[in-house]
Protein backbone atom coordinates (compact mmCIF):
# COMPACT_ATOMS: atom_id res chain seq x y z
CA UNK A 1 0.00 0.00 0.00
CA UNK A 2 1.24 3.46 -0.88
CA UNK A 3 2.48 5.62 2.01
CA UNK A 4 -0.38 7.61 3.58
CA UNK A 5 1.51 9.27 6.42
CA UNK A 6 1.53 12.60 4.56
CA UNK A 7 -2.21 12.86 5.20
CA UNK A 8 -1.40 13.64 8.84
CA UNK A 9 0.42 16.81 7.84
CA UNK A 10 -1.24 20.03 9.03
CA UNK A 11 -2.14 20.98 5.44
CA UNK A 12 -5.17 18.69 5.63
CA UNK A 13 -8.55 18.62 7.35
CA UNK A 14 -10.45 15.46 8.19
CA UNK A 15 -12.53 15.84 5.01
CA UNK A 16 -9.34 15.53 2.95
CA UNK A 17 -8.24 12.38 4.79
CA UNK A 18 -11.67 10.84 4.23
CA UNK A 19 -11.54 11.82 0.56
CA UNK A 20 -8.15 10.14 0.10
CA UNK A 21 -9.44 6.88 1.57
CA UNK A 22 -12.69 6.92 -0.39
CA UNK A 23 -11.25 7.74 -3.80
CA UNK A 24 -8.46 5.19 -3.34
CA UNK A 25 -11.04 2.50 -2.58
CA UNK A 26 -13.11 3.56 -5.61
CA UNK A 27 -10.08 3.59 -7.89
CA UNK A 28 -8.92 0.17 -6.66
CA UNK A 29 -12.34 -1.23 -7.46
CA UNK A 30 -13.13 0.60 -10.70
CA UNK A 31 -9.81 1.18 -12.46
CA UNK A 32 -8.17 -2.23 -12.28
CA UNK A 33 -7.31 -3.53 -15.75
CA UNK A 34 -8.81 -0.50 -17.50
CA UNK A 35 -8.93 -1.01 -21.28
CA UNK A 36 -6.90 1.69 -23.10
CA UNK A 37 -7.34 0.29 -26.62
CA UNK A 38 -9.84 3.00 -27.59
CA UNK A 39 -8.68 6.14 -25.78
CA UNK A 40 -11.63 8.32 -26.82
CA UNK A 41 -14.26 5.89 -25.67
CA UNK A 42 -12.37 5.08 -22.48
CA UNK A 43 -12.18 8.79 -21.59
CA UNK A 44 -15.90 9.18 -22.17
CA UNK A 45 -16.65 6.17 -19.97
CA UNK A 46 -14.30 7.46 -17.29
CA UNK A 47 -15.96 10.89 -17.21
CA UNK A 48 -19.37 9.23 -16.95
CA UNK A 49 -18.15 6.97 -14.12
CA UNK A 50 -16.46 9.84 -12.26
CA UNK A 51 -19.65 11.86 -12.57
CA UNK A 52 -21.89 9.06 -11.35
CA UNK A 53 -19.59 8.50 -8.37
CA UNK A 54 -19.80 12.19 -7.45
CA UNK A 55 -16.08 12.91 -7.84
CA UNK A 56 -16.61 15.52 -10.54
CA UNK A 57 -18.45 17.73 -8.07
CA UNK A 58 -14.97 18.64 -6.82
CA UNK A 59 -13.87 19.83 -10.28
CA UNK A 60 -16.00 22.98 -10.42
CA UNK A 61 -18.11 25.26 -8.24
CA UNK A 62 -21.74 24.50 -7.42
CA UNK A 63 -23.75 26.56 -9.94
CA UNK A 64 -26.59 27.36 -7.54
CA UNK A 65 -24.31 28.37 -4.63
CA UNK A 66 -22.67 31.79 -4.94
CA UNK A 67 -20.35 30.98 -2.03
CA UNK A 68 -19.11 27.73 -3.58
CA UNK A 69 -15.36 27.53 -4.15
CA UNK A 70 -12.95 25.03 -5.65
CA UNK A 71 -10.97 23.25 -2.94
CA UNK A 72 -7.49 22.88 -4.42
CA UNK A 73 -6.33 20.35 -1.82
CA UNK A 74 -9.21 18.09 -2.83
CA UNK A 75 -8.29 18.47 -6.49
CA UNK A 76 -4.70 17.54 -5.69
CA UNK A 77 -5.70 14.50 -3.64
CA UNK A 78 -7.98 13.36 -6.46
CA UNK A 79 -5.29 13.77 -9.10
CA UNK A 80 -2.53 12.20 -7.03
CA UNK A 81 -4.69 9.18 -6.23
CA UNK A 82 -6.08 8.70 -9.73
CA UNK A 83 -2.63 9.11 -11.31
CA UNK A 84 -1.23 6.49 -8.96
CA UNK A 85 -3.88 4.07 -10.25
CA UNK A 86 -4.24 5.07 -13.92
CA UNK A 87 -2.95 7.99 -15.97
CA UNK A 88 -5.97 8.19 -18.26
CA UNK A 89 -8.33 8.35 -15.28
CA UNK A 90 -6.34 11.29 -13.93
CA UNK A 91 -6.53 12.95 -17.35
CA UNK A 92 -10.31 12.49 -17.55
CA UNK A 93 -10.84 14.06 -14.13
CA UNK A 94 -8.35 16.88 -14.64
CA UNK A 95 -9.79 18.08 -17.95
CA UNK A 96 -13.27 18.45 -16.46
CA UNK A 97 -11.80 20.95 -14.01
CA UNK A 98 -9.37 22.79 -16.28
CA UNK A 99 -11.82 22.84 -19.18
CA UNK A 100 -14.47 24.64 -17.12
CA UNK A 101 -12.10 26.60 -14.87
CA UNK A 102 -12.90 29.87 -16.65
CA UNK A 103 -16.62 29.29 -16.10
CA UNK A 104 -16.15 28.30 -12.44
CA UNK A 105 -14.06 31.35 -11.59
CA UNK A 106 -15.48 34.04 -13.90
CA UNK A 107 -18.65 32.76 -15.56
CA UNK A 108 -22.08 34.32 -15.21
CA UNK A 109 -24.81 32.53 -13.28
CA UNK A 110 -26.42 31.51 -16.56
CA UNK A 111 -23.13 30.13 -17.93
CA UNK A 112 -22.48 28.17 -14.75
CA UNK A 113 -25.98 26.71 -14.71
CA UNK A 114 -25.88 25.71 -18.38
CA UNK A 115 -22.47 24.03 -18.39
CA UNK A 116 -21.26 23.16 -14.88
CA UNK A 117 -24.45 21.26 -14.17
CA UNK A 118 -23.52 18.96 -17.04
CA UNK A 119 -19.76 18.67 -16.53
CA UNK A 120 -20.03 18.04 -12.77
CA UNK A 121 -22.42 15.17 -13.51
CA UNK A 122 -20.19 13.65 -16.19
CA UNK A 123 -22.78 14.39 -18.89
CA UNK A 124 -20.56 16.74 -20.93
CA UNK A 125 -16.81 16.82 -21.58
CA UNK A 126 -14.93 20.12 -21.51
CA UNK A 127 -11.69 21.52 -22.92
CA UNK A 128 -9.39 24.51 -22.35
CA UNK A 129 -8.35 25.95 -25.73
CA UNK A 130 -5.43 28.31 -25.15
CA UNK A 131 -2.34 27.09 -27.07
CA UNK A 132 -1.73 27.90 -30.73
CA UNK A 133 0.84 26.70 -33.26
CA UNK A 134 3.00 29.81 -32.66
CA UNK A 135 2.01 30.66 -29.08
CA UNK A 136 2.28 27.96 -26.48
CA UNK A 137 4.22 29.40 -23.56
CA UNK A 138 3.95 32.92 -25.04
CA UNK A 139 0.21 33.43 -24.58
CA UNK A 140 0.41 37.16 -25.32
CA UNK A 141 1.51 36.30 -28.87
CA UNK A 142 -1.87 34.73 -29.63
CA UNK A 143 -3.02 35.17 -33.24
CA UNK A 144 -6.59 33.84 -33.22
CA UNK A 145 -9.14 36.63 -33.57
CA UNK A 146 -12.67 37.28 -32.39
CA UNK A 147 -14.27 40.20 -34.24
CA UNK A 148 -17.48 41.80 -33.01
CA UNK A 149 -20.30 41.72 -35.55
CA UNK A 150 -23.54 43.09 -34.14
CA UNK A 151 -24.69 40.80 -31.34
CA UNK A 152 -22.11 38.16 -32.26
CA UNK A 153 -18.38 37.52 -32.36
CA UNK A 154 -16.77 35.79 -35.34
CA UNK A 155 -13.78 33.56 -34.52
CA UNK A 156 -10.98 32.76 -36.95
CA UNK A 157 -7.74 30.93 -36.29
CA UNK A 158 -6.34 27.70 -34.85
CA UNK A 159 -5.74 26.08 -31.49
CA UNK A 160 -3.47 23.10 -30.99
CA UNK A 161 -2.46 20.53 -28.37
CA UNK A 162 -5.99 20.82 -26.99
CA UNK A 163 -6.71 18.09 -24.45
CA UNK A 164 -10.10 16.44 -25.04
CA UNK A 165 -9.95 17.91 -28.55
CA UNK A 166 -12.28 15.89 -30.73
CA UNK A 167 -14.39 14.50 -27.89
CA UNK A 168 -15.26 17.59 -25.84
CA UNK A 169 -18.80 18.96 -25.83
CA UNK A 170 -17.68 22.48 -24.97
CA UNK A 171 -14.48 24.50 -25.38
CA UNK A 172 -13.35 27.59 -23.48
CA UNK A 173 -11.57 29.40 -26.32
CA UNK A 174 -9.19 32.35 -26.02
CA UNK A 175 -8.93 34.85 -28.86
CA UNK A 176 -7.66 38.34 -29.63
CA UNK A 177 -10.43 40.92 -29.40
CA UNK A 178 -8.02 43.84 -29.72
CA UNK A 179 -8.81 46.13 -26.79
CA UNK A 180 -5.07 46.72 -26.42
CA UNK A 181 -1.79 45.24 -27.73
CA UNK A 182 -0.43 41.97 -26.40
CA UNK A 183 -1.88 40.31 -23.32
CA UNK A 184 -4.41 43.08 -22.65
CA UNK A 185 -6.30 42.45 -25.88
CA UNK A 186 -7.45 38.87 -25.27
CA UNK A 187 -10.87 37.51 -24.32
CA UNK A 188 -12.35 34.06 -23.67
CA UNK A 189 -15.52 32.50 -25.05
CA UNK A 190 -17.67 29.42 -24.50
CA UNK A 191 -17.87 27.52 -27.80
CA UNK A 192 -20.04 24.39 -27.99
CA UNK A 193 -18.46 21.62 -30.06
CA UNK A 194 -21.29 21.63 -32.61
CA UNK A 195 -20.89 25.33 -33.47
CA UNK A 196 -20.70 25.78 -37.27
CA UNK A 197 -17.20 26.76 -38.36
CA UNK A 198 -15.44 24.77 -35.61
CA UNK A 199 -13.60 21.80 -37.09
CA UNK A 200 -11.25 19.14 -35.77
CA UNK A 201 -8.37 19.80 -38.15
CA UNK A 202 -6.09 17.06 -36.86
CA UNK A 203 -5.95 14.44 -34.14
CA UNK A 204 -2.56 14.40 -32.41
CA UNK A 205 -0.82 11.26 -31.15
CA UNK A 206 1.69 11.40 -28.31
CA UNK A 207 3.85 8.92 -26.38
CA UNK A 208 1.20 8.43 -23.69
CA UNK A 209 -2.10 8.26 -25.62
CA UNK A 210 -4.64 10.93 -24.66
CA UNK A 211 -7.35 12.68 -26.71
CA UNK A 212 -5.58 15.67 -28.30
CA UNK A 213 -6.40 17.73 -31.36
CA UNK A 214 -5.71 20.78 -33.46
CA UNK A 215 -8.85 22.88 -33.87
CA UNK A 216 -9.69 25.17 -36.77
CA UNK A 217 -12.13 28.08 -36.47
CA UNK A 218 -13.40 29.37 -39.83
CA UNK A 219 -15.89 32.23 -39.50
CA UNK A 220 -17.16 30.55 -36.35
CA UNK A 221 -20.04 32.73 -35.15
CA UNK A 222 -21.02 32.80 -31.48
CA UNK A 223 -23.28 35.17 -29.51
CA UNK A 224 -21.64 37.96 -27.51
CA UNK A 225 -23.22 36.38 -24.42
CA UNK A 226 -20.74 33.49 -24.86
CA UNK A 227 -17.91 35.72 -23.62
CA UNK A 228 -16.70 34.90 -20.10
CA UNK A 229 -16.03 38.03 -18.10
CA UNK A 230 -15.38 41.28 -19.94
CA UNK A 231 -13.55 42.11 -23.19
CA UNK A 232 -9.79 42.19 -22.72
CA UNK A 233 -9.81 40.05 -19.55
CA UNK A 234 -8.79 36.82 -21.24
CA UNK A 235 -5.14 36.81 -20.18
CA UNK A 236 -6.01 37.55 -16.55
CA UNK A 237 -8.65 34.82 -16.59
CA UNK A 238 -6.22 32.29 -18.13
CA UNK A 239 -3.54 33.04 -15.54
CA UNK A 240 -6.06 32.81 -12.69
CA UNK A 241 -7.25 29.42 -13.90
CA UNK A 242 -3.69 28.14 -14.23
CA UNK A 243 -2.93 29.52 -10.76
CA UNK A 244 -5.55 27.10 -9.40
CA UNK A 245 -4.87 24.07 -11.57
CA UNK A 246 -1.06 24.18 -11.95
CA UNK A 247 -0.62 22.66 -8.47
CA UNK A 248 -2.81 19.76 -9.54
CA UNK A 249 -0.44 18.91 -12.40
CA UNK A 250 2.26 18.62 -9.76
CA UNK A 251 -0.07 16.36 -7.77
CA UNK A 252 -0.52 14.06 -10.75
CA UNK A 253 3.25 13.85 -11.14
CA UNK A 254 3.44 13.02 -7.45
CA UNK A 255 0.95 10.20 -7.98
CA UNK A 256 3.04 8.76 -10.81
CA UNK A 257 6.17 9.00 -8.63
CA UNK A 258 4.49 7.27 -5.69
CA UNK A 259 3.41 4.40 -7.93
CA UNK A 260 6.95 4.08 -9.29
CA UNK A 261 8.34 3.97 -5.76
CA UNK A 262 5.73 1.41 -4.67
CA UNK A 263 6.52 -0.83 -7.63
CA UNK A 264 10.24 -0.50 -6.95
CA UNK A 265 9.89 -1.41 -3.28
CA UNK A 266 8.07 -4.59 -4.28
CA UNK A 267 10.68 -5.36 -6.94
CA UNK A 268 13.75 -4.96 -4.75
CA UNK A 269 12.15 -6.90 -1.88
CA UNK A 270 11.16 -9.88 -4.00
CA UNK A 271 13.93 -10.07 -6.62
CA UNK A 272 17.20 -11.74 -5.60
CA UNK A 273 20.68 -10.90 -6.86
CA UNK A 274 23.84 -12.78 -5.82
CA UNK A 275 21.89 -14.89 -3.35
CA UNK A 276 20.16 -12.05 -1.49
CA UNK A 277 17.28 -9.60 -2.05
CA UNK A 278 18.14 -6.61 -4.22
CA UNK A 279 17.22 -4.42 -1.26
CA UNK A 280 20.39 -5.59 0.53
CA UNK A 281 22.59 -3.88 -2.04
CA UNK A 282 23.83 -0.44 -1.02
CA UNK A 283 23.46 0.97 -4.53
CA UNK A 284 19.83 -0.12 -4.60
CA UNK A 285 19.28 1.41 -1.17
CA UNK A 286 20.75 4.64 -2.51
CA UNK A 287 18.20 4.68 -5.33
CA UNK A 288 15.34 4.02 -2.91
CA UNK A 289 16.52 6.80 -0.61
CA UNK A 290 16.68 9.29 -3.49
CA UNK A 291 13.22 8.28 -4.67
CA UNK A 292 11.66 8.58 -1.21
CA UNK A 293 13.27 11.98 -0.70
CA UNK A 294 11.99 13.29 -4.04
CA UNK A 295 8.47 12.04 -3.33
CA UNK A 296 8.25 13.69 0.09
CA UNK A 297 9.83 16.95 -1.07
CA UNK A 298 7.39 17.14 -3.99
CA UNK A 299 4.44 16.42 -1.70
CA UNK A 300 5.44 19.24 0.64
CA UNK A 301 5.61 21.71 -2.25
CA UNK A 302 2.35 20.51 -3.80
CA UNK A 303 0.27 20.69 -0.66
CA UNK A 304 1.85 23.94 0.52
CA UNK A 305 0.69 25.61 -2.71
CA UNK A 306 -2.76 24.02 -2.49
CA UNK A 307 -3.18 24.96 1.18
CA UNK A 308 -2.17 28.57 0.53
CA UNK A 309 -4.74 28.87 -2.25
CA UNK A 310 -7.45 27.35 -0.08
CA UNK A 311 -6.59 29.80 2.71
CA UNK A 312 -7.58 32.63 0.39
CA UNK A 313 -4.27 33.76 -1.07
CA UNK A 314 -5.18 35.83 -4.17
CA UNK A 315 -2.27 34.43 -6.17
CA UNK A 316 0.09 31.51 -5.58
CA UNK A 317 2.03 31.80 -8.84
CA UNK A 318 5.43 31.33 -7.20
CA UNK A 319 4.38 28.45 -4.96
CA UNK A 320 2.45 26.67 -7.73
CA UNK A 321 5.38 27.10 -10.13
CA UNK A 322 7.77 25.64 -7.56
CA UNK A 323 5.44 22.69 -6.99
CA UNK A 324 4.99 21.98 -10.70
CA UNK A 325 8.67 22.38 -11.55
CA UNK A 326 9.97 20.21 -8.73
CA UNK A 327 7.26 17.55 -8.76
CA UNK A 328 7.29 16.96 -12.51
CA UNK A 329 11.07 17.09 -12.98
CA UNK A 330 11.75 14.85 -9.99
CA UNK A 331 8.94 12.43 -10.79
CA UNK A 332 10.82 11.91 -14.04
CA UNK A 333 13.92 11.06 -11.97
CA UNK A 334 11.99 8.71 -9.68
CA UNK A 335 10.42 6.87 -12.59
CA UNK A 336 13.75 6.60 -14.41
CA UNK A 337 15.23 4.94 -11.32
CA UNK A 338 12.23 2.60 -11.20
CA UNK A 339 12.89 1.57 -14.80
CA UNK A 340 16.53 0.91 -13.92
CA UNK A 341 15.61 -1.19 -10.89
CA UNK A 342 13.22 -3.25 -13.01
CA UNK A 343 15.86 -4.02 -15.63
CA UNK A 344 14.44 -5.47 -18.84
CA UNK A 345 10.91 -5.49 -17.43
CA UNK A 346 11.17 -1.71 -17.03
CA UNK A 347 11.20 -1.19 -20.78
CA UNK A 348 8.76 -3.95 -21.67
CA UNK A 349 5.63 -2.58 -23.30
CA UNK A 350 2.65 -2.96 -21.00
CA UNK A 351 4.63 -2.97 -17.77
CA UNK A 352 3.48 -0.34 -15.29
CA UNK A 353 6.84 1.43 -15.00
CA UNK A 354 7.17 1.56 -18.79
CA UNK A 355 3.75 3.21 -18.87
CA UNK A 356 4.74 5.65 -16.13
CA UNK A 357 7.89 6.53 -18.09
CA UNK A 358 5.74 7.61 -21.02
CA UNK A 359 3.06 9.30 -18.90
CA UNK A 360 5.35 11.61 -16.96
CA UNK A 361 7.11 13.35 -19.82
CA UNK A 362 4.23 15.53 -21.00
CA UNK A 363 3.66 16.94 -17.51
CA UNK A 364 6.97 18.79 -17.75
CA UNK A 365 5.56 20.65 -20.78
CA UNK A 366 1.83 21.32 -20.48
CA UNK A 367 0.31 24.08 -18.33
CA UNK A 368 3.68 25.81 -18.31
CA UNK A 369 6.92 24.09 -19.30
CA UNK A 370 9.64 23.60 -16.69
CA UNK A 371 11.73 26.41 -18.17
CA UNK A 372 8.78 28.80 -17.95
CA UNK A 373 8.24 27.85 -14.30
CA UNK A 374 11.83 28.90 -13.59
CA UNK A 375 11.11 32.30 -15.13
CA UNK A 376 7.98 32.67 -12.97
CA UNK A 377 9.87 31.70 -9.81
CA UNK A 378 12.79 34.01 -10.56
CA UNK A 379 10.60 37.01 -11.37
CA UNK A 380 8.47 36.57 -8.26
CA UNK A 381 11.53 36.07 -6.05
CA UNK A 382 13.21 39.19 -7.46
CA UNK A 383 10.03 41.21 -7.04
CA UNK A 384 9.63 40.03 -3.45
CA UNK A 385 13.22 41.02 -2.67
CA UNK A 386 12.42 44.57 -3.77
CA UNK A 387 9.24 44.70 -1.73
CA UNK A 388 7.03 44.84 -4.83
Amino acid sequence: MSDRSFLQWPFFDEVHRDLAEQVDAWATRELADLDHSDVDETCKRLVKALGEAGWLKLSAVEPADASSKIDVRSLCIMRETLARHDGLADFAFAMQGLGTGCISLFGSDAQKTEWLTKTRAGKALSAFALSEPASGSDVANMAMTAVRDGDDYVLNGEKTWISNGGIADVYCVFARTGEAPGAKGLSVFIVPADTPGLEIAERLEVVAPHPLARLAFNDCRIPASAMIGNPGEGFRIAMSVLDVFRSTVAAAALGFARRALDESLTRVSERELFGAPMSDLQMVQGHIADMALDVDAAALLVYRAAWLKDQGAPRVSREAAMAKLYATDHAQDVIDKAVQLHGGDGVRKGHIVESLYREIRALRIYEGASDVQKVVIARQTLANSKGV
